[in-house]
C-alpha cells in the first residue's frame, strides 16, 4: 500500500526566448550557452502570472487523471516567486481551480521544492490513511486521500537581465502531479531530504521588499539588528539591496553534483533497490553538464535520465515536475516502473524520492 502518482501536467508561457534573442541584450552566443548549459531556449512570462501557470498545470493534471476539483483534499504549491505574500500562492490557486475541500499552503525549498512537496504530501496522505485503522475518537484530524502538488515559477521577475552569468539559465513555467492513496500499490517507496548550511550564500536572492527603517527602534539598535541579519558590512554601513538571483557558479556545481549522488544513493538504499532497478531518473534541470557529471559519478547511462532543460531552462521549483510530465507524456515511464526524482537548490537544499509508477 502506498501513495501513487495518478495525474500530471505542465504549463509554459507563450513567449519563447532563444539564445540568439539573449545575444541581442548581453554578450553571449548560442554556441557559448549550449556548450556550458545545454539550454537552447526558455519560456518567459509577459502577461501570464504565477497563478495562471500554476492553474493551467494543475487543471491539466486533474483532466489527465479524470478527477473533479472537489475530490482534492490537499494542495501544496512550491514557489519562490508567488504573485503575493498574503494570500499565499496556494490560496490563489485553490480559489481559481475550485478546490472547495482542499487544505492549501505554500512551501519554499527553492529548486528542491518538487521533492520536498511530494514527500510532504505523501507523508500526510500515508499518515491519514493509516490513522483510519485507529478508533475515530482518537484521531480528530483532517483526512487526506488525494493531493495536488504544484511547482510554479516566474523567475523572469527576479533575474538581472544584464547579468550574463544568470539570465541565460532561467525560465518560467509550472508542473503538477496528483498523489492518491492506493492500498494495492507500492507508490512512494522512500525519500531523503537534507539541508546544508550556506553561509557564503552560494545561491541567493534578497527579499523583494529590501531593508526599511524600523519606526520604533533607536538607530544603533536598528543597525545592530541589520548587522545580525547580515545587512551591514564590517564597518556597520547598510549593504545594497539586490532583489535578483545571484550565484557562485563553481561552488554550486560542486555542491550540486555531490548532492545528486548522495541523495540518489541514499533514496535507493532506503527503498531497497539499486540504481539498476530504476527505469527513469528525473533530476532538477539546472544545467545539463551537472546531469552528465552526476550520471558518470553514479555509473548510470545518461539515456536513463529525463533531460528537458534544453527547451525550458532552469525553472526552479517547477523543474522536476515539468520534466516528470515530459517523461510520462513520451511514455518513458510505464506502469510498474521505478522512478527516481532528485533535486538540489538554494538553502542549500537537496533530496531524492523513489516511487513505483
Amino acid at each position: 500500500m502506498g501513495c501513487k502518482v495518478v495525474g500530471w501536467g505542465k504549463a509554459l508561457p507563450e513567449l519563447v526566448v532563444t539564445n540568439d534573442d539573449l545575444a541581442q541584450i548581453v554578450e553571449t552566443s548560442d554556441e557559448w550557452i549550449v556548450e556550458r548549459t545545454g539550454i537552447h531556449r526558455r519560456h518567459i512570462a509577459r502577461s501570464e502570472t504565477t497563478t495562471d501557470l500554476a492553474c493551467e498545470a494543475g487543471q491539466a493534471a486533474l483532466t489527465q487523471a479524470g478527477y473533479d476539483p472537489d475530490s482534492i483534499d490537499l494542495l501544496i504549491c512550491m514557489t519562490i516567486t508567488p504573485d503575493s505574500v498574503v494570500p499565499a500562492e496556494s490560496c490563489l490557486i485553490k480559489a481559481r481551480l475550485g478546490l472547495t475541500h482542499a487544505v492549501a499552503f505554500d512551501l519554499n525549498a527553492a529548486c528542491s521544492g518538487c521533492i520536498y512537496g511530494i514527500d510532504m504530501a505523501s507523508t500526510l496522505i500515508e499518515a491519514s490513511a493509516l490513522s483510519e485503522t485507529v478508533p475515530a475518537p482518537t484521531r480528530p484530524r483532517n483526512r487526506y486521500r488525494r493531493a495536488l502538488v504544484i511547482g510554479a515559477e516566474r523567475l523572469s521577475r527576479i533575474v538581472d537581465w544584464t547579468d550574463r552569468a544568470t539570465c541565460i539559465l532561467f525560465g518560467d513555467g509550472a508542473g503538477a502531479v496528483i498523489l492518491e492513496w492506493d492500498s494495492t500499490a507500492p507508490g512512494v517507496l522512500s525519500s531523503f531530504l537534507k539541508n546544508t548550511d550556506d553561509p557564503q550564500l552560494t545561491l541567493a536572492c534578497d527579499t523583494v521588499f529590501g531593508p526599511a527603517a524600523l519606526p520604533f527602534t533607536q538607530e544603533r539598535e536598528e543597525l545592530s539588528v541589520r548587522a545580525a541579519a547580515g545587512l551591514t558590512d564590517e564597518m556597520g554601513a547598510l549593504l545594497p539591496h539586490h532583489p535578483y538571483i545571484a550565484m557562485q557558479g563553481q561552488a554550486l556545481f560542486k555542491f550540486a553534483t555531490a548532492a545528486i549522488v548522495e541523495a540518489a544513493q541514499i533514496a535507493c538504499e532506503r527503498a531497497g533497490v539499486s540504481l539498476d532497478d530504476i527505469a527513469c531518473i528525473v533530476p532538477h534541470q539546472a544545467n545539463e553538464r551537472i546531469i552528465r557529471y552526476a550520471a558518470k559519478k553514479l555509473g548510470v547511462p545518461l539515456e536513463r535520465f529525463q533531460i528537458s532543460i534544453g527547451e525550458v531552462g532552469n525553472t526552479s521549483a517547477s523543474s522536476v515536475l515539468m520534466a516528470l510530465t515530459d517523461a510520462y507524456q513520451t511514455q518513458r515511464i510505464q506502469p510498474g516502473d521505478k522512478v527516481l526524482l532528485v533535486g538540489f537548490g538554494g538553502g542549500l537544499t537537496s533530496g531524492a524520492l523513489v516511487f513505483e509508477a
